[in-house]
């Protein structure tokens, strides 16, 4: 994490920073977040990730009495503090007051919070584990980005215990859903699928862009129910992310992709990549 975070309505220094020990997001994760990838020093869909961050707020009540225009600003502010060209920008918005102990601070009733950090590096094709039960596709706040995220770090760290980079995650139904911090997707003969939302996964938004760059460029592409008797038949699979943009996956546990990555594969990143390009004007 960088030196600097942007709090409510001013940069702090990282060792600045306070969030009250009464509010209900910091003690029962009450909040959303999300990611930006930052290019050039701009970050990259922000409309995508600020009406997904609202879509989600409303589902979990979360009061959000921010207007994008003024977010922008601060996250453009944070950038220039802290330097940043090339890594990702986290916000948060955690809701204060609500809850049994909730404190009587004069803070918001929802805090702001964004920090910057280095891209992380994503190279080459990756290796998953499977895990069983890893999301409830029944829960009523499925598909929702909320920062209670402890199910997700902590298969992804047991993962990487085992020498993997990632977690592949089944629902309650045993059809696959997605990774602990990406969309899943299945090639075979040519045509591309990724779990519905009824699978329990989260509308990333770089599973959004590709949904949408497939249709335009001859390439069928959309949503579909996924076993993993249909990743064992897969010509190809990979995942989506805002830090992974477009990751072949070599092998989920013992079972091996015929080609890592494969055309389609290499298709579809390369038309992310103009997409993202052509986006910012870079």
């Amino acid at each position: 994490m960088h030196k600097y975070v942007f709090h409510n309505d001013r940069i702090v220094a990282l060792n600045e920073v306070r969030l009250s020990p009464g509010q209900a997001g910091l003690l029962n994760g009450w909040g959303t977040f999300t990611t930006f990838r930052i290019y050039a020093g701009r970050p990259f869909a922000f409309e995508r990730h600020w009406k997904r961050l609202t879509t989600d707020a409303r589902r979990i009540q979360l009061p959000m009495p921010f207007e994008p225009e003024a977010v922008r600003k601060h996250l453009d502010e944070l950038l220039a503090a802290n330097q940043v060209s090339d890594g990702c920008v986290r916000l948060y918005f955690i809701y204060n007051k609500i809850g049994l102990w909730a404190s009587d601070e004069g803070l918001p009733v929802t805090d702001l919070l964004m920090c910057s950090g280095d891209r992380p590096k994503r190279a080459g094709p990756a290796d998953l584990t499977l895990r069983p039960h890893g999301r409830q596709a029944a829960h009523p706040l499925s598909n929702v980005k909320v920062i209670s995220w402890l199910h997700n770090v902590w298969a992804v760290e047991q993962a990487h215990q085992q020498g993997f980079e990632e977690a592949l995650l089944l629902n309650e139904r045993n059809e696959v859903a997605e990774c602990t911090a990406a969309n899943v997707f299945s090639v075979r003969g040519g045509a591309v699928a990724t779990p519905p939302l009824e699978s329990g996964c989260l509308p990333g938004v770089s599973r959004e862009v590709l949904l949408e760059l497939g249709p335009r460029n001859g390439l069928p592409i959309g949503e579909a129910t996924l076993t993993m008797d249909d990743l064992a038949a897969a010509d190809e699979t990979f995942m989506t992310s805002t830090t992974r943009e477009v990751q072949p996956i070599r092998r989920i546990d013992d079972l091996r992709m015929p080609q890592a990555p494969g055309p389609v594969t290499e298709r579809l990143a390369g038309l992310f990549s103009q997409y993202v390009a052509e986006s910012l004007g870079l």
